[in-house]
């Protein structure tokens, strides 16, 4: 019976499903690092891909039924690479739109040092993005700048050196089905991840009077339970920009970043939201013990 399976959706910024088998073979020869890596078509300027492997997002594809191949992409492809993100500066701009600054005069700073080490003195974390209006870049006005994290997916299972290897001697039209079992760990990136640095940094704006906004993709932000049934935008109602831009595919298989959902919510509704999980009862927990439990030895 045919299955289902993530794989590769996008690969050096090219959807897999439109490449030949030419193209996948040659792609496959710089994933495993056996020539340059291509350039990065999200990246502003002539940027190299620098991601191991050159995977941006990642597909659950359905096999033929005659298995072995993909069948079809089922969903909406996952971002893995933050830079995925910076197509077209889509993000930047619609960000400048919400908070009301004037797109075409927005100032950006990229990584700004947030923290510093209490011994070294040096960066210790940083904000990944922030934009300001055309008055503040010696930043006058306070208030009028905004900081926008950037938060990819993890995922688990089989890396993807194996799918490479599969791609680089594959000679059929249709590509192979994804060889071994993966899928996208919303909670290492959430809770894990992301968490900790909204608890440290957004506390921080809010005395500063700034805010910070989020850019997660669509099914991430599902994954944290989806937009909210009275999701408000007004920014006056919390500490964080929420913004979930969706990858959408054309007929042609090219995939294109655009606008989606974004709602404002403060820290604290923003905790559960991340934390994604629950405590089980003491009882579930001691029956699944009981059935771990081995002799020493």
């Amino acid at each position: 019976m045919p299955g289902e399976r993530y794989g590769i959706a996008e690969w050096f910024g090219e959807p897999l499903l439109a490449l030949t088998p030419a193209r996948r073979a040659q792609l496959a020869r710089s994933a495993l690092q056996h020539g340059d890596a291509p350039r990065c078509p999200f990246q502003q300027g002539d940027v190299q891909c620098s991601k191991k492997g050159g995977v941006c997002s990642i597909q659950r594809y359905e096999e033929a039924d005659s298995g072995g191949r993909i069948a079809a992409a089922v969903g909406e492809p996952v971002v893995v690479c933050p830079r995925r993100f910076q197509e077209s500066q889509m993000l930047i701009r619609w960000l400048a739109e919400i908070v009301g600054i004037d797109a075409d005069s927005t100032y950006v700073a990229r990584e700004v040092p947030f923290m510093r080490g209490t011994r070294t003195g040096k960066p210790a974390g940083k904000i990944d993005l922030v934009i300001a209006g055309p008055e503040e870049p010696s930043l006058r006005g306070a208030g009028r700048w905004y900081g926008l994290e950037i938060q990819a997916v993890y995922f688990s299972g089989e890396g993807m050196p194996g799918e490479f290897e599969l791609l680089l001697g594959d000679t059929q039209d249709s590509p192979p089905f994804p060889s071994k079992v993966r899928r996208p760990d919303w909670r290492s990136s959430s809770a894990k991840r992301l968490m900790p640095q909204l608890e440290i940094k957004v506390p921080t704006l809010r005395r500063w009077s700034s805010k910070v906004a989020v850019a997660v993709d669509k099914p991430f932000f599902e994954s944290m339970g989806g937009p909210s049934p009275n999701a408000s935008r007004d920014l006056d109602d919390g500490d964080i920009i929420w913004l979930a831009p969706e990858l959408q595919r054309s007929d042609d298989h090219s995939i294109r970043m655009t606008r989606g959902h974004f709602e404002v919510l403060t820290l604290e509704d923003s905790r559960p939201r991340l934390l994604a999980a629950e405590t089980i009862s003491r009882g579930e927990f001691e029956e699944t013990l009981r059935r771990k439990l081995e002799p020493l030895g």
